[in-house]
This record gives C-alpha cells, structure tokens and sequence, in this order.
C-alpha cells in the first residue's frame, strides 16, 4: 500500500519575531529538512505544502504542493497535500516538530493499515494532534474540501463526515513514552528548549527511523 507524507510548511511565523523557522539549524539541518528525512524511510513520496513553491526546498527531492484555497488556514494546507497525494494513506505533520518520533508514526502505520478508519489520530488530554495524523486521502481530501466550502477554518471541522480512529495516550506511549513527537516550535523560547534537547551529534534521540518494511 503506498504512503504518502504531507509536511504542513506554509505558517508565516509570526511568534518566532519573523524568522522563518523552517530554515534555523538544529544539529546542523534547517528544521524542516530534518522533519522531511523522520518521514522519508516511512513513506513513498513526501509533499510540502507551501504558500508558494521555493527554490531551497525544492533542493530536498519533494513534491511542493500550494494551497488551492489560499486565506482558508491550515484546513487549506492539509487539504492540498491530500488532495496531491499518491499514497492511500498520508501521514500529516506541521514542519516544526524537531524530535517527530518514527516508531510513533511507524505504530500509527500499522494501526490505520489493520483498521476500517478514515484518520488515526493521537489524543493529547483533551486534545487532538490533527498535525501528527494519519489521513486516508481519497476519503478526505473531499470531506475537507466541502468543510471550506462551508467556511470552515479547523482542521477537524470535518471529522464528524469521516471515520476517527483516536490514538489514546496508553497506546502512544508505548512508541514514545515521552511525547517527544509533539514538542513543536512556535516561539524563541521554544527553539531553545529544542536546541537543549537535542542530541549530540551522532546520537540517537529515540526517534530514528528503522527501514520503511520493519515491522509491516
């Protein structure tokens, strides 16, 4: 069955004081190349959407993808990749997350692939993680096409059309005890926090990605 990872990367920033957080370096990889290598043994193809196609990241053997419904927040953006994508799943995730966790995703892969659900998704307390999901694309890519069409903005605005499988925190865990996967970067303080977590060079932050078939 093909895969396919969609990296949400169209955000302009604004918390980080308009540095583009996609490009600072964390052990020596802008931010988001170390996001696309986490998803690349897992997946077929990996897309980028984009608020418009860029020269940089055009040097990292992706698919950029463009909003179709610019101005619709980041419902748009997940729309775009699903709607490009190849794979009949499609791993999503934000470009900011430093320490994405592949045998999280890799546990995710395997539960979306044995069950009869439209979207996988880990629950966080009493919340959803809609960019660190798993999509069946062909379902809903039109389920979130109509949500906009509607005026939606969030993600999950077309969760009750589809079916939901929600990833509890007694079973994500036992792929990341931790939650590393979902540190995300949205301000100055929290790109240094992720600069303190990180590895040293060489080392293995727990979130390595076995070979893609490992465990199918």
């Amino acid at each position: 069955m093909r895969r396919s990872g969609v990296v949400i990367a169209g955000g302009r920033s604004r918390r980080m004081g308009g540095v583009d957080k996609r490009f600072l370096l964390l052990e020596g990889k802008p931010l988001l190349l170390r996001v696309i290598e986490r998803l690349r043994p897992l997946v077929d193809e990996v897309l980028v959407v984009t608020r418009q196609p860029e020269a940089r990241i055009a040097e990292w053997d992706v698919r950029q993808v463009v909003d179709r419904y610019p101005g619709h927040g980041v419902l748009a953006g997940v729309h775009a990749g699903l709607a490009a994508a190849h794979g009949a799943w499609a791993v999503v995730v934000s470009a900011d997350l430093p320490f994405l966790s592949c045998p999280l995703l890799e546990g995710l892969l395997r539960r979306a692939e044995s069950g009869v659900a439209d979207v996988v998704i880990p629950r966080r307390g009493a919340g959803l993680e809609p960019l660190h999901a798993l999509y069946r694309a062909a379902t809903c890519a039109p389920a979130a096409e109509r949500a906009i069409l509607r005026g939606e903005r969030r993600i999950i605005a077309f969760f009750p059309f589809v079916r939901v499988d929600e990833v509890m925190p007694e079973t994500w865990r036992r792929w990341d005890a931790e939650g590393r996967s979902f540190f995300n970067v949205n301000r100055p303080q929290e790109w240094a926090q992720a600069v303190a977590m990180a590895t040293p060079r060489g080392a293995d932050d727990g979130g390595a990605c076995r070979d893609a078939s490992d465990g199918q």
